[in-house]
Formats: C-alpha cells, sequence, structure tokens
C-alpha cells in the first residue's frame, strides 16, 4: 500500500462523508423523533399498519415488523439507511479507478515508480475507511436515538449488533460490485446512473422478491438477504445468505485486481 496514495484517496472523500454522515444523522433524528407517538399507542400503530396492502407491507417488511418495539421500529429506518448506504458505496466503487481515466489523469499516477496493484490497494482502502467513518458514525447516531426516545422501551442489545453488522456487510457488497463493473465496461462517464441504478436496482428487486415469495431472487439481491425485519424476528442473521454476499464480494475484488492490472489505460495523447 501507498501511504500519500491512501492519504490523498481519503482526504478527497471527506467533504462526502461529512454530507453523507449529516444526511443519515438528519435522517435518524427526524424517524427516531416520532416513535414515541407511535409506542404510546401500541395497539393503535398495529391496527392501523393491518389497513396497509398487503403487498406494500410484503414490500418494506413490515408485515414482520411490530412497530411499537423499538427494534421492530427501527428496522423501518434501517430499510431507508441501507439504500442510502448503499448507493454511497456504489458511488465510491464506481469511481474509484474510473474518474482519473475519465479525465485522463491515470497515465500520471501510473507513471510513477509503484505497482498497479499497490495503487489499487491503496484506492480501495481508503474508499473502505471512507465508509467505516461513515459507519461508525450511522452506529453511534442509530444507538444514541434508541437511547434517547426508547422510553422504558427494552431491547436486545445483540439484535442490535447484528442490524448495525448488515450495514457494514451491505456496505463491502456494493463497493465491491460497483468496482468490478466499473472495471468490465469501456469507460464510466459518470457514476451516478451506475450507483443509482444498482442501489434501486438490486432494492427494488428485494421488494418483488417479498411481493411474489419467489425464492430465487433472494439469491440476487443482498437486500433480501440482511432483511432488517426478518433479523429482529429470528434475532440472527441468515448465515448461509450473509456467507454468499461475503464470497461475492471477496470474488469481485479478486476480479478487479485481475482486470486493473492488464486494463489498456486511456492517457492524454
Amino acid at each position: 500500500m501507498s501511504a500519500n496514495i491512501f492519504l490523498h484517496e481519503f482526504r478527497t472523500r471527506l467533504k462526502s462523508v461529512l454530507i453523507w454522515s449529516v444526511s443519515l444523522t438528519a435522517l435518524m433524528l427526524f424517524f427516531f423523533s416520532i416513535y414515541p407517538s407511535f409506542s404510546s399507542q401500541a395497539e393503535l400503530t398495529n391496527m392501523l399498519m393491518k389497513k396497509f396492502p398487503p403487498v406494500l407491507l410484503e414490500a418494506f417488511g413490515l408485515n414482520r415488523a411490530d412497530m411499537s418495539t423499538v427494534l421492530g421500529y427501527y428496522s423501518l429506518v434501517l430499510v431507508f439507511t441501507q439504500l442510502c448506504l448503499a448507493i454511497q458505496a456504489g458511488n465510491y466503487g464506481f469511481g474509484l479507478v474510473s474518474i482519473e481515466e475519465s479525465e485522463l489523469t491515470a497515465d500520471f499516477l501510473l507513471s510513477k515508480p509503484v505497482s498497479r496493484s499497490r495503487i489499487l490497494t491503496s484506492k480501495f482502502l481508503a474508499a473502505l475507511a471512507s465508509l467505516l467513518v461513515t459507519e461508525l458514525v450511522t452506529w453511534g447516531v442509530s444507538l444514541l436515538s434508541i437511547e434517547i426516545f426508547r422510553g422504558d422501551h427494552a431491547y436486545n442489545l445483540g439484535t442490535l449488533v447484528f442490524l448495525f453488522l448488515t450495514l457494514l456487510i451491505l456496505q463491502l457488497f456494493f463497493l465491491c460490485v460497483g468496482l468490478v463493473i466499473s472495471l468490465l465496461v469501456r469507460r464510466v462517464r459518470s457514476v451516478t446512473p451506475y450507483s443509482l441504478g444498482l442501489g434501486f436496482g438490486t432494492y427494488v428487486l428485494a421488494a418483488f422478491s417479498g411481493v411474489f415469495g419467489d425464492v430465487k431472487l433472494e439469491y440476487l439481491t443482498p437486500f433480501k438477504h440482511l432483511d432488517p425485519s426478518q433479523i429482529v424476528q429470528d434475532g440472527a442473521l441468515n448465515t448461509p445468505l450473509v456467507i454468499l454476499d461475503v464470497g461475492i464480494s471477496l470474488f469481485a475484488v479478486a476480479i478487479s485486481y485481475w482486470l486493473y492490472v492488464r486494463r489498456d489505460i486511456p492517457s492524454v495523447s
């Protein structure tokens, strides 16, 4: 790893990390600020949820969530948090090497006495560190919000840890998959359409999987593997599917190294 490249890549993402962290903090505080109203009228809340169309409840995983409990309510908040963090990770993955290629500055970096594998390692670790900062902020704000607004409602700390882990696994998945896709296409001119397409596409796929009950679709989207309401209900992660997500991430990284070392990098000339 090159420390200079790592620090440069990490510093360039600090503004992005700050924006994502502030946005997710505002999201968490807004949702949890109205939780006392839900919890104080638990029976009315559950009756209200039953009036929603079953298809809508299944799509968001709300058919299994008890909104009167703190973790049941947090599972709803986490659905939107997962989507935001997936888009952030996808952004970093797609832009890891493609931004320099699109700006025709990659040849300057590659002219330095640093191997391509070291360059990619430094960039990847910098992106991972940036995501981890956002992750820690999200965990901290989530725990703080739960403690402030839960009142006398108890919760299982082990289940909460499992919910936190879903965010880490999800971001690793989208970072790695975004990276390998960016290396498979000829040139990524803008990372936003790719990251939004990947994030929303897999999210919609998870929703349709819940609606139609098609088990096969569950293997195609990590949102279904890391369903917060299912984790709250079971009190555990779906280990085989989590292993599948981590395996895909590691495989994507290995393929990315192979592609990057052999990639024809465009230059100014």
